[in-house]
């Protein structure tokens, strides 16, 4: 939890994780079955059986196995045809997002909050989503030169502790009234101990309660 300043602000800050949270899947394979055939797929990962074989027996990390999918099956693909693919599948994806996240998500901005993305997945089609809703975006990035994507990240895979540093490098926490993140797993864990507010998907607690903004202020007047 962050350290509170003396002035009152009304401003909070919303941190949202999105696969499995704000969008229930994983969108990141999915992406990968939405962008190249299934002849690349399965010749690509071929290769990469063994690290696939040790993920799933839980002795392969998440964040080393999503860096080596994508160098594996993206490596020297022309970045354009997989950024126009990317502007489709982000369509798909906001067709499909979690509607009771995507509320609170809506009244978060109806009170003025600032909301962000923070995600391990990729900027190749979080972009536009981030976009299209409205919200700012911290995320893994891609590297892209001379026109092709080089099957490398320019940043740290965004998960984990990763999320809680690039958070405090972006945003003084101290700036905002309150800060609410939500989240769905381990990788979540180190973003949610930021938070004054703190929200695991699959659990009982039920989302934090917001008010809007107008009742908010009434409250406040009639305490003044």
């Amino acid at each position: 939890m962050h350290a509170k300043s003396q002035t009152h602000k009304t401003i909070n800050l919303a941190l949202f994780d999105f696969d499995g949270t704000l969008y229930p899947k994983d969108s990141f394979t999915g992406f990968i079955f939405y962008t190249l055939s299934k002849r690349h797929i399965v010749k690509k990962g071929l290769k990469i059986l063994p690290w696939i074989h040790a993920y799933y027996l839980k002795l392969y990390p998440a964040h080393a196995m999503r860096a080596r999918l994508f160098q594996s099956m993206f490596k020297g693909i022309a970045a354009d045809f997989v950024q126009n693919l990317a502007q489709e599948y982000a369509q798909q994806l906001i067709q499909n997002l979690d509607q009771e996240l995507l509320q609170q998500l809506r009244l978060h901005q109806q009170n003025g909050d600032r909301v962000v993305l923070v995600s391990a997945s990729i900027d190749l089609y979080l972009v536009p989503i981030c976009e299209f809703l409205n919200i700012e975006l911290i995320c893994t990035a891609t590297e892209i030169k001379n026109g092709l994507l080089t099957g490398h990240y320019s940043s740290e895979d965004c998960s984990c502790e990763q999320k809680k540093l690039r958070i405090l490098q972006k945003y003084s926490l101290a700036d905002y009234g309150f800060v609410y993140a939500y989240g769905n797993s381990e990788e979540d864990l180190d973003m949610l101990s930021l938070a004054d507010f703190a929200y695991m998907m699959g659990t009982e607690n039920p989302l934090p309660e917001l008010k809007q903004k107008e009742v908010m202020l009434w409250q406040n007047l009639k305490q003044i």
